[in-house]
């Protein structure tokens, strides 16, 4: 997994309460447990004009041309900047990799659904809970103002807009240390793997008919 650490980018705006995970990426695209792929069909009913299948190619559909993700000034944002209650709906771990592949790296809302929330930091993507007028605020300054920004610093737990404002945010200890090395959870296991290594080693002189099998070549 990627390390988080400091992060600035630009913010796109989803000014939508309740914005659940079949949404962010619908369910005919689940068929896939690879986390690479689904950028390009992330928002996809609202995304495109035309119903999308695994197979689509989607240069040849329409884009939706009210959609904020295919305004010019937000081609490239990296912080997405939500409503409340933001990836409610079911658990799929598939809503935050298409986040993740189109490049979004930070989410901030009022609140999470949960699930959605602990699957972000699974994945590298941090997940913002700010207080819905300072939400509020920051979706005027966003759209009175092209190119907008936010720079956030992760160890510093501050978030900093372009004229120099520092808003704090709170964020779990543990979360904050596996998202700052980078690790998630394969990472944390095999930080142990000494350990584990000579477990096995002395599992198998305790036990060794544990470890004996039948070849069946």
């Amino acid at each position: 997994m990627q390390p988080f650490q400091t992060f600035a980018g630009l913010v796109v705006p989803l000014d939508r309460p309740n914005v659940d995970t079949d949404a962010i990426i619908p369910k005919q695209y689940l068929k896939s447990i690879k986390r690479a792929g689904f950028g390009p069909n992330l928002f996809d009913d609202w995304r495109y004009l035309e119903p999308g299948e695994p197979d689509s190619d989607n240069s040849q559909r329409r884009p939706n041309p009210d959609f904020v993700l295919n305004f010019p000034r937000y081609a490239g944002a990296t912080v997405l900047l939500g409503r409340e209650n933001f990836g409610c709906g079911s658990s799929r771990e598939h809503a935050v990799w298409a986040l993740d592949d189109y490049g979004i790296r930070v989410v901030i809302a009022p609140s999470f659904a949960d699930i959605f929330f602990n699957n972000s930091f699974k994945s590298g993507l941090l997940p913002i809970v700010m207080a819905a007028d300072t939400v509020e605020r920051l979706f005027k300054e966003v759209e009175a103002t092209e190119g907008y920004s936010l720079s956030v610093d992760l160890a510093a737990q501050t978030v900093t807009t372009p004229s120099g404002q520092v808003i704090a945010f709170e964020v779990d200890a543990f979360r904050k240390h596996c998202l700052l090395n980078g690790l998630d959870d394969i990472g944390l296991t095999l930080q142990h793997a000494d350990e584990i290594k000579a477990y096995e080693a002395r599992r198998r002189q305790e036990a060794p008919w544990l470890f004996d099998y039948v070849s069946l070549d």
